[in-house]
């Protein structure tokens, strides 16, 4: 019993020892997303974290630029990030609203074209949504919905119809129930 305690105990030791020469992507996303949900600007909000040799990506929509700011921050404190890219956009009461504009390939702008094209098109055939109220830009496969709807069950809609769509890796709505 005691052998494969000791064992168990040195298999342990072997891999914190390896985590801590290297950091891989795994272990980077951990800490960042450790960090965004212990700060208590940046806990309300749900904020994806994608990491790619060391480069992470983060996307979300808050509330406030502060909570951008610090989830930028954190991010970038965190040990083995060699890059933040920035995906994060600040709600704002406005319908109309500029999704982040990262540095792309001609073939990524391709890709975040004809993902842009399926989304519209599919929100236009949704009987439940109005589709042009919506609009509708993409930026490295994450799509982002601007404009009002009428209903939480439109908006909701609307999300899962984009979410829903062939090449889609995330949605970030800013879409306002109105009233009128």
């Amino acid at each position: 019993m005691r052998m494969r305690i000791t064992v168990a105990l040195v298999a342990v030791i072997a891999a914190l020892s390896f985590l801590s020469c290297t950091t891989p992507d795994a272990v980077i996303r951990a800490k960042v997303k450790a960090k965004l949900i212990a700060d208590e600007a940046v806990r309300p909000y749900t904020i994806e974290v994608e990491t790619r040799e060391g480069e992470v990506t983060v996307t979300g929509n808050v509330d406030s630029q502060e909570a951008k700011d610090q989830a930028l921050l954190l991010a970038k404190d965190t040990n083995g990030v060699t890059n933040v890219v920035d995906m994060i956009t600040v709600r704002t009461a406005e319908t109309l609203g500029d999704a982040p504009e990262p540095d792309r390939t001609i073939g990524e702008h391709i890709d975040d074209a004809g993902i842009t094209a399926r989304v519209k098109s599919r929100l236009l055939e949704d009987p439940l949504v109005k589709g042009l109220n919506i609009d509708v830009d993409t930026r490295a496969g994450v799509v982002f919905l601007t404009g009002s709807v009428r209903n939480e069950t439109e908006k909701e809609t609307a999300i899962q119809v984009a979410r829903s769509t062939q090449g889609v890796k995330g949605v970030q709505a800013n879409l306002s129930v109105s009233t009128s």
